[in-house]
């Protein structure tokens, strides 16, 4: 405490971001101040006035640092990186940015692309979005490459110039660059109406289309004219899709909420032209916050990311820190962006529907939620009497073993949480000691390695050598199941009493159709009502980790012989492989490099041959 009293003297009164840290200096809280000295200082005084977050919080904080910037508006934008970076405890989180789908133009490249991504690179290529719809998203796509003819290969030119033009160019879906059916510049005219489009822009496009077509008409080329009379057809019919909510076309976006108790619900609607073009909600399940601080979050973590920022932003509520907010989105979207709380007229009504929305939203979430739990309890439950477990197994880590004549075994590990996969705890293990097709000793193997991390990762947070938010393995399973008979028990259970450990193994057995038979022990077989919900369970559980097995292991015998591909090429050996993978670190970036690119690692000569190669 000697040392945070030292640290709140001597902070500076300017604006800056603050970083608290517990005493495994984790990262639990991260924000911003106009003035540093004056609000870190409140966090260590008048508890009394501390919401119960906030009195927790401050109970955690050991150690804390500060970083000093010029303006508020700097401040703002360096709170919302380090919140995406270190996803602090006690910040209020939005959901991972990174599974929201983004429309991706390569403008980069010569003949663009046009595709859905979930990652922004800065690789010159432009994105629009976030989007919440990804259903929606796919058909805008489908029907944007239909309209423009766009290219859907991942061909690399100039390198594949000269190839034959595939199905789409034959059905009138592509305007074939590779082989020369259209130049650079007269691809690359879409791009601007692709841009509009995007943004919601129908009626300015289909003007300018229009000209063109009457254009070609008048000059005798009808062909053309009706290819600008289809574009124009299939423009509207995409325009039409979405739903008119407003006579003022201005593009804004409006976020209403909802709380119920300690539940709280975000609803957002993203009008474009006066349509509706996407639609999301944000539940925060026992939120302890505001609702003010709940609304700043999400503006600030939504639209850190977005890369087509509105020309207004309304909101059901104040925010404390609205004007900076705004000055900040302006600067990154490079024109004014408006935030505000309408009180009456057309945007009040907006709002009052996203409140409406919000509520409904939050019902229909919280019985969902309700019914799931329900249902998962009974489960647990189920297989807790059945099995005659001492407590319900929270963690259940299913096993299985892929190969093919015992070539290249893998084992694989699913993981289910509260009867839920957690599909960011699966691993795969490469069978290193047992040669060939050998399940028992592949299947001891994989679980002793697993155990064994286990170990090591409880051993390393001890020491203080590692973080357990970095831990892989520690995380103790309350259930093991194996997918195999008596015989994989029997292994397992040697394995456990020499280890010293406990942990109940059990078996999931398949019928001669591979079809979820049974549970089983080394004595006995459990029967299971097959119309039952944890009958249902067991099969999803033994269908995944088999599913997961084989895909691992497809994708890494199709690596393993495109990297023996390699060696077949004339002058690249064993080394330059080698080499050539530590430069690329992808089979597919060496497949798609181009001769120039490749001669950084291997002489040219060399280079030319790998581009020839898989050019046919």
């Amino acid at each position: 405490m000697d040392d945070l009293k030292e640290k709140l003297r001597n902070l500076p009164l300017c604006p800056g971001v603050y970083i608290m840290k517990d005493e495994d200096g984790r990262v639990i809280y991260v924000g911003k101040s106009k003035l540093l000295k004056n609000r870190v200082s409140q966090y260590f005084q008048n508890s009394k006035s501390h919401t119960p977050k906030t009195v927790a919080m401050v109970s955690h904080i050991k150690d804390f640092d500060y970083i000093i910037t010029d303006t508020e508006v700097e401040a703002l934008a360096l709170e919302c990186n380090l919140i995406k970076k270190y996803r602090p405890k006690y910040n209020i989180l939005l959901k991972d940015d990174k599974q929201y789908p983004y429309i991706k133009v390569t403008e980069n490249e010569d003949f663009p692309r046009i595709f859905e991504t979930r990652r922004i690179v800065k690789d010159g290529g432009k994105y629009f979005g976030p989007y919440m719809f990804s259903g929606g998203i796919k058909d805008s796509i489908e029907t944007i490459k239909r309209i423009f003819k766009l290219r859907s290969c991942n061909k690399v030119f100039p390198r594949d110039f000269g190839t034959r033009p595939c199905l789409y160019y034959h059905i009138g879906q592509c305007s074939a660059p590779c082989a020369g059916k259209i130049s650079k510049e007269e691809y690359r005219e879409s791009l601007p109406h692709i841009s509009e489009v995007l943004n919601g822009n129908y009626d300015a496009i289909i003007e300018q289309l229009k000209e063109k077509m009457l254009e070609a008409s008048e000059n005798l080329e009808y062909e053309k004219a009706a290819r600008y009379r289809d574009k124009i057809n299939n423009i509207k019919t995409l325009g039409e899709k979405q739903k008119i909510t407003s006579t003022n076309y201005e593009n804004r976006d409006v976020i209403g909420m909802f709380r119920e108790n300690d539940d709280l619900c975000i609803q957002s609607f993203y009008i474009r032209e006066g349509k509706v073009v996407g639609s999301e909600y944000f539940v925060f399940e026992n939120s302890q916050d505001s609702d003010e601080e709940a609304l700043e979050a999400f503006v600030k973590q939504f639209y850190f990311t977005a890369t087509n920022l509105p020309r207004e932003i309304l909101l059901s509520g104040e925010i404390q820190d609205s004007e900076n907010i705004a000055k900040w989105l302006s600067e990154k979207a490079g024109h004014s962006v408006k935030i505000s709380v309408p009180k009456r007229g057309e945007k009040a009504k907006l709002i009052k529907m996203l409140n409406n929305n919000a509520a409904e939203t939050l019902r229909r979430h919280k019985f969902k939620r309700d019914k799931m739990n329900s249902e998962h309890n009974e489960i647990l439950s189920k297989l807790t009497e059945l099995l005659k477990l001492p407590n319900p197994p929270f963690r259940i880590e299913s096993y299985d073993i892929s190969n093919i004549s015992g070539e290249q075994s893998i084992g694989a590990m699913v993981v289910y949480k509260n009867a839920k996969p957690s599909v960011k705890d699966y691993r795969r293990f490469n069978i290193k000691t047992v040669d060939g097709a050998n399940d028992y000793e592949s299947m001891r193997e994989v679980i002793f390695r697993r155990i064994s991390h286990m170990y090591d990762e409880e051993d390393a947070v001890k020491d203080g050598t590692l973080e357990p938010a970095n831990a892989k393995f520690i995380e103790r399973p309350d259930l093991i199941l194996l997918d195999g008979g008596k015989g994989h028990i029997s292994t397992i259970k040697d394995l456990f009493d020499t280890m010293g450990e406990d942990i109940p193994v059990f078996g999931l057995v398949k019928d001669d159709n591979h079809r979820t038979r049974a549970l089983i022990s080394e004595d006995e077989e459990f029967e299971i009502a097959p119309d039952s919900e944890l009958f249902k369970f067991l099969t999803r559980m033994q269908d995944e980790v088999h599913r997961y097995a084989i895909t691992t292991y497809r994708r890494k015998h199709q690596k393993s012989m495109v990297r023996s591909e390699l060696e077949s090429i004339k002058g690249v050996g064993t080394a330059t492989k080698n080499k050539l993978m530590l430069y690329f670190g992808d089979i597919n970036k060496i497949k798609n490099a181009t001769a120039d690119e490749l001669s950084e690692v291997v002489p040219r000569s060399v280079a030319e041959n790998i581009v020839e190669y898989f050019k046919k």
